[in-house]
């Protein structure tokens, strides 16, 4: 059986969320290379002009330990 993929989401809010959201992405990138986790997607969206969203992919195996060290807002299953 596959393992499933968990996406951990901070929300960011404000007139300064986009930018907020972009350079929180540049250290879940860092984080991943320096913790050699298993998926290596990050990134950020923006929602609407108030709210953005940085994000990363781990395994479910590493999502506890990443979670508890990172604390995101929120999580989601990934489908790819």
């Amino acid at each position: 059986m596959k393992e499933r993929k968990i996406k951990l989401i901070w929300d960011l809010r404000g007139p300064d969320a986009s930018k907020t959201a972009e350079h929180h992405a540049i250290h879940l990138k860092e984080y991943v290379v320096s913790e050699n986790l298993t998926e290596k997607i990050t990134g950020y969206q923006t929602l609407s002009p108030m709210h953005s969203i940085a994000f990363l992919v781990v395994s479910e195996a590493e999502m506890i330990s990443v979670r508890d060290i990172l604390k995101p807002h929120r999580g989601e299953f990934y489908e790819e």
